[in-house]
């Protein structure tokens, strides 16, 4: 991906070197999640929706460490592979708004949060900028060696603190995250002139 684009990446340093973490990044067009796994400093293991799971990409995306989930049921299958990458301290990558949209984070789903709170692992925001044009119905491809920059956050737990994993925590710990993934997309756009 890096031939194709000029990607330019910022605030690497913040994923953590080990550990358990949750990479929580924006989605407006099909080149993020390459672009992310291909720049953050450590293996990422994004929940990819199990459409993309076909032909010849079926097998390289399990031989690169990819979970597929079905995003119209709960995939107990996905959230139990979710969950031991995080067990055994790896980084788990997700698109919480739990599709491509405007990449603001303007509306999230509460699976982050399920997360970040079931397994206590810091969350790192990560926006994409450049990867797509706004007003256009069809996205296409970032112009050729256009610019796409790549911005990590500083890790943040979500949470009170508490543990609790009842429908209003995870709503509150939802509106938590928003609020931080927002704010970071907002110094990111601050700090690339986007």
């Amino acid at each position: 991906m890096g031939g194709l684009w000029r990607t330019r990446v910022l605030g690497a340093w913040h994923v953590p070197a080990q550990g358990p973490v949750i990479l929580a990044g924006n989605h407006s067009h099909y080149v993020d999640g390459p672009l992310l796994v291909g720049t953050t400093p450590r293996p990422v293991h994004f929940l990819v929706k199990k459409q993309v799971f076909a032909g010849p990409l079926d097998p390289f995306l399990r031989s690169i460490g990819q979970i597929a989930i079905d995003r119209d049921n709960a995939d107990r299958t996905a959230i139990t592979a979710a969950l031991g990458v995080l067990e055994r301290g790896g980084v788990l990558g997700i698109f919480p708004e739990g599709t491509r949209s405007g990449g603001d984070f303007a509306e999230l789903r509460a699976g982050l949060a399920y997360f970040a709170l079931r397994s206590g692992a810091p969350v790192v925001p990560a926006a994409v900028l450049g990867s797509a044009r706004k007003g256009r119905i069809v996205r296409p491809l970032p112009p050729l060696r256009g610019r796409v920059d790549i911005v990590f956050g500083e890790p943040f737990t979500a949470g009170d603190g508490s543990g609790r994993r009842t429908r209003s925590a995870l709503d509150a710990a939802t509106r938590q995250i928003q609020e931080r993934l927002t704010d970071h997309l907002a110094e990111a756009r601050r700090a690339t002139g986007r």
